[in-house]
């Protein structure tokens, strides 16, 4: 993968039936934090990097029982491509570091 999604993008996961708007990338999660999020992944580490974290869609942020974190491997469909411009551009190299 070259790049990550933009904030903004409409995802469909592997396995869902409800579309989810990501609204962060490169996301680490301590084992604290995974208690109240809900991840793809059964498995919990001390700390675990994901791609991204996102709110269900069109509802938005509900709570933070309802923010999921998943790789982009997860993602079968990009229902929506989100905003870029060039300061998205700029972000994205420095995301390709991190």
């Amino acid at each position: 993968m070259e790049s990550l999604l933009p904030n903004g993008t409409i995802v469909l996961l592997k396995g869902g039936n409800k579309r989810l708007m990501i609204y962060g990338r490169k996301q680490l999660v301590t084992d604290e934090e995974m208690e109240n999020l809900q991840t793809e992944e059964e498995e919990n580490t001390e700390q675990q990097m994901y791609d991204y974290i996102g709110v269900p869609y069109p509802e938005g942020y509900i709570s933070q029982e309802y923010t999921y974190v998943f790789n982009h491997a997860d993602i079968i469909d990009i229902v929506s491509h989100g905003y870029e411009d060039e300061e998205e551009e700029k972000f994205q190299k420095i995301l390709r570091q991190v």
